[in-house]
């Protein structure tokens, strides 16, 4: 699914006897919060311009086949943190509340002593900082972030300097460009080394109030006469702010003379946001391109978002990659590899080095990237998924636990996921639930909502169904019947 560069020069180049790259690359690494595969107008977006993203992607690499570890924004970053199925960690949804947590079968932080990328790099003479938004804990009597490898916090929900902006009404509009400042402020201050920069965004997760100076090129998107602005007038003010602070960032790496030698990754924690929920605020405008499926899903708008990366002294620019599957999970691994940095003792990854894709040509993955949602999914039932999903090459199948609802889709042909094959491929079938059921069985046990996994529509007046039976008791149910 080739996204439009609308705009924006492409320059290709060649890759055959593109130069080493130096060692010991700067990394900073960008996260937006619910940003949508569609968001971005080097994705295809219309409506919007995100003009410093776009040359962020003119001047590097843009993947169409990138996959975040889980479909909301916890799990996700511990993908991205770890290289670990966020299952693994007992991480299956969002922190929340210590008794939500526990209720859900979930640890009430990611535990600081499973490996990580940024005390890996810092262990190896890199300076580190973490600067945004966390969410791999609830801070409330657990490790504070510095303990997980960072010489540098700055601000943003979970940090120490979270209370900058507080009581300011438009804390969330501010955000970003706040986080911009410290994050060069660390860079002005590490010195010498190398540095690991990770920059997590609060936008464009609900709810949004942008500042009237944000909203003003956008109030044609509102209706005259009508005092409250529409959600498409506040999220794409928002979106457009988000661009131009990192625009602002990559003119000071320009400036300092470090933009040939850092590594910038940009990519979104999870697809946008449902439109049909209450808690939606003003998020529900989030596109996720063509696919099917929105935050919390697995089908691919929940899990399949946007992946830019630069490095001018090591990555040719102007390339989009059509092909390569890559996810969060080999975020680490890649980033390891292009440091030159080993990997710690004892570190057991999900994902895999795809520095070579990065750097040369698509190639297919060693191993399929595998996903499950243990809970129900807000909104549309067209985005009510199975509870299990597994890619592997251009097929993907989703699945619940007990094999039922069994979909196969062929994503070259069909990235929508509108035409269920899976009676036509019955060995595809097998070969892939088998696989993905197995590695359910591997992971940390834990509750699972009623309803789960299942699609059946919630008629007003009618309570969630229940769901379905699994395993053991599925077989004496079927007993009992005949």
């Amino acid at each position: 699914m080739r996204p439009v560069f609308l705009a924006v020069a492409l320059t290709l180049s060649a890759c055959a006897g593109f130069a080493a790259a130096p060692s010991r690359p700067n990394i900073l690494f960008i996260l937006a919060d619910d940003l949508g595969w569609g968001d971005l107008s080097c994705y295809g977006n219309q409506f919007l311009r995100t003009p410093n993203l776009d040359r962020l992607a003119a001047q590097g690499k843009l993947f169409t086949n990138f996959y975040v570890a889980a479909s909301v924004c916890s799990p996700s970053r511990c993908g991205f943190f770890t290289s670990n199925y966020p299952a693994r960690q007992r991480i299956h949804g969002h922190f929340a509340t210590p008794e939500l947590n526990t209720s859900r079968g979930m640890a009430q932080f990611l535990d600081p002593k499973v490996p990580n990328v940024a005390a890996t790099l810092r262990a190896a003479g890199y300076a580190t900082a973490h600067v945004g938004k966390w969410h791999l804990g609830n801070n409330s009597g657990g490790p504070s972030i510095a303990d997980y490898g960072f010489d540098y916090v700055g601000a943003g929900e979970g940090s120490a300097g979270a209370g900058i902006l507080a009581g300011d009404p438009y804390y969330r509009a501010k955000s970003t460009a706040l986080f911009v400042d410290q994050s060069l402020e660390f860079i002005d201050r590490r010195g010498d080394k190398p540095f690991y920069l990770q920059l997590w965004t609060l936008v464009p997760h609900a709810t949004l109030s942008p500042t009237p100076e944000q909203i003003a090129p956008f109030e044609r998107f509102s209706s005259p006469g009508i005092p409250h602005k529409s959600a498409r007038t506040l999220y794409y003010a928002t979106v457009a702010d988000l661009d131009t602070q990192v625009g602002r960032l990559l003119d000071e790496l320009d400036k300092r003379g470090l933009a040939e030698n850092t590594v910038v990754c940009f990519s979104s924690d999870n697809g946008p946001e449902e439109i049909f929920i209450s808690n939606a605020g003003h998020s529900g405008v989030g596109s996720p391109g063509p696919f099917r499926g929105r935050k919390r899903s697995l089908y691919e708008g929940g899990v399949r978002v946007p992946f830019i990366v630069r490095w001018p002294a090591g990555i040719p620019a102007g390339r989009i990659d059509d092909t390569s599957v890559i996810g969060g999970v080999d975020f680490m691994p890649t980033v390891l590899k292009l440091a030159g940095v080993p990997a710690p003792a004892g570190w057991r990854p999900d994902g895999e080095d795809v520095s070579d894709i990065l750097r040369g040509a698509p190639r297919a993955r060693a191993n399929p990237l595998m996903w499950e949602w243990r809970f129900n999914i807000a909104g549309h039932v067209n985005n009510r998924s199975p509870q299990l999903a597994i890619r592997d090459g251009d097929w993907k199948l989703l699945v619940n636990p007990d094999r039922t609802r069994a979909e196969l889709y062929d994503l070259r042909r069909d990235p929508m996921q509108v035409d269920n094959v899976a009676a036509q491929h019955p060995e595809i079938v097998a070969r892939l639930s088998d696989r993905v059921i197995a590695w359910a069985a591997e992971l940390p046990p834990g509750s699972r909502d009623p309803g789960a996994g299942l699609n059946d529509y919630p008629w007003p007046g009618t309570t969630a169904p229940a769901a379905a039976p699994s395993g053991e008791a599925a077989k004496k149910k079927t007993k009992k019947k005949s």
